[in-house]
C-alpha cells in the first residue's frame, strides 16, 4: 500500500466560486494546510479573512514554493490548460475547475504534463454526481436499458445568471463559446455509458440581442454563438445530441439528462419527474423513480403548491442528497458534514475524490485522460459548427493507464 501524503494546497483564485471549496479543502483530513492567492491582492485578503487561511503572493510563489505539493485552479476558464501544465511540471498535484482547456493539443499537454511529473491531475466536474447521471449509469450496468441507443444531455444556463463580474468580461468570459465549457453536458452521457466521442456535427444560434458580446470583434473567440447544439457518434455505436445554451429562458435544473434510451428501456426526465419504461410482450412498465432521482429535500415538498415553480428557479438544489447518491455519501469524512456543499450535492465528493487520490497518489475519478474525452468533443463541436455543420472526427488520447 502506498503511503499517504499530507496535502499542503494553494487555492489560485478567489473569486465566488472557490469560496465554497476553501472550507472543504481546510477540513479533508488529508490537507495539512490551504494557502489562497488572488491577481486582486483585496480578494486574497477577504478569502484569508473569511477562511482563517494564509495568503501565498502569486501563483508563480506557489510553483517555487516546496512546501506547496498541489494547487486547485479557479482561474479564468481560458487560463486552465496552461497553468495546469506548469503546475504539472513543477512537481504539483493539480485540481482545476472546468473546463480542462481550451484546445485539444492544451488537453493532449496536460495528459504529456501527468506522464511526465507523475502528479495527479483531476478535473473538478460536478456532474458525473448528479442524481440522474449516476442513476442512469446504475441502471445501464444493471443491464435495465439494454444497449445504448440514444440520449439527450444539456447545460442550459442563461447568461443573466452568471455572476455580474463574468457578465462585465466581454472579451474572455461573457462570450465564450458555449461549447468551450461542455462537460458539465458531455460528462453526463459518457459516464453513464463509459463511451466516447468520436464524430460529431453542430450548429449555433447567433446571437441578436442588442449590445450582445457575441460577435466577430466583440471578443477574442471572435464567437458569434449563444448556444449551440450537437448530434455526437459514440464508441459504443450509440448517438448523444448534446446542447450548451446561454442565451435560453430556462433555469434549472441548469445540467441535466433529459432522455437515456436503449434496446430495451429508457429514462426522461422533465421538472421533477424522473420516469423509467422497460418493453414488455404488450407495450412497457412505467416506473416513476423520482423519489429516488430527487434530493431528499426536494422530495419532501412535493404537495407544496408552489412546488414546481421552486424546482424551477433552483431551490433544494444544492446541499440535499438524493438517494441514489447515498453510496458516495457514505465515503465521505466525518469532518464534511458541517461543512458547504453546492451542485446537486456534489462539491464534497469532489474534493474528497481529489485530497484522497493526491494522498495516496491513486487516479482520482476524472482523471487527466477522462478529462479530455469530455471537453474536446465540445472544442470539435465549435468547430464544426462555424462551419455550419460539417461532421467532424473527434481526436482521442486513449485510456488511463492500467498501472499508475
Amino acid at each position: 500500500m502506498k503511503q499517504r501524503t499530507k496535502l499542503s494546497i494553494a487555492v489560485i483564485g478567489c473569486g465566488a466560486f472557490a469560496g465554497s471549496f476553501v472550507p472543504l479543502f481546510k477540513s479533508h483530513p488529508d490537507v495539512a494546510c490551504v494557502r489562497v492567492c488572488d491577481l486582486i491582492p483585496e480578494r486574497a485578503a477577504s478569502y484569508a479573512e473569511r477562511f482563517g487561511v494564509d495568503i501565498i503572493p502569486s501563483f508563480e510563489d506557489s510553483l517555487a514554493d516546496p512546501t506547496v505539493n498541489a494547487v486547485a485552479l479557479f482561474t479564468q476558464r481560458h487560463l486552465h490548460g496552461p497553468m495546469a501544465v506548469r503546475a504539472l511540471l513543477a512537481g504539483k498535484h493539480v485540481y482545476s475547475a472546468v473546463p480542462m482547456a481550451s484546445t485539444p493539443e492544451e488537453c493532449k499537454a496536460i495528459i504529456d504534463a501527468v506522464s511526465t511529473s507523475h502528479k495527479i491531475y483531476m478535473m473538478g466536474e460536478t456532474c458525473i454526481y448528479y442524481p440522474c447521471a449516476m442513476f442512469c449509469k446504475q441502471e445501464y450496468e444493471r443491464g435495465t436499458f439494454g444497449k445504448f441507443v440514444f440520449g439527450e444531455a444539456q447545460y442550459f444556463h442563461d447568461l443573466s445568471h452568471f455572476p455580474p463580474d463574468y457578465q462585465a468580461d466581454r472579451r474572455y468570459s461573457a462570450a465564450l463559446p458555449p461549447f468551450f465549457y461542455p462537460t458539465h453536458s458531455t460528462s453526463m452521457l459518457l459516464w453513464a455509458t463509459g463511451a466516447h466521442a468520436t464524430r460529431v456535427t453542430a450548429f449555433g444560434y447567433r446571437d441578436t440581442e442588442e449590445n450582445t458580446p457575441f460577435a466577430v470583434g466583440e471578443n477574442a473567440y471572435d464567437n458569434e454563438f449563444s448556444d449551440e447544439f450537437s448530434l455526437m457518434q459514440l464508441s459504443d455505436g450509440g448517438v448523444a445530441r448534446i446542447s450548451e445554451c446561454r442565451r435560453i429562458g430556462y433555469k434549472a435544473p441548469s445540467s441535466f439528462i433529459s432522455g437515456f434510451y436503449g434496446t430495451k428501456g429508457s429514462y426522461q426526465f422533465n421538472n421533477a419527474q424522473h420516469l423509467v419504461t422497460r418493453l414488455t410482450p404488450t407495450g412497457v412498465d412505467l416506473t416513476d423513480v423520482s423519489a429516488d432521482v430527487n434530493p431528499a429535500a426536494m422530495e419532501a415538498h412535493r404537495t407544496d403548491e408552489d412546488f414546481r415553480q421552486r424546482v424551477a428557479n433552483h431551490t433544494w438544489q444544492a446541499n440535499s442528497h438524493a438517494p441514489v447518491q447515498s453510496g458516495e455519501v457514505s465515503r465521505l469524512p466525518a469532518s464534511f458534514v458541517d461543512c458547504p456543499n453546492g451542485h446537486m450535492a456534489s462539491h464534497q465528493f469532489l474534493i474528497d475524490d481529489f485530497c484522497t487520490a493526491a494522498a495516496s497518489d491513486t487516479l482520482p475519478r476524472v482523471h487527466a485522460w477522462l478529462a479530455a474525452r469530455f471537453t474536446i468533443p465540445g472544442l470539435i463541436a465549435h468547430e464544426s459548427a462555424k462551419l455550419g455543420g460539417v461532421p467532424l472526427d473527434i481526436p482521442d488520447y486513449g485510456d488511463a493507464p492500467q498501472i499508475w
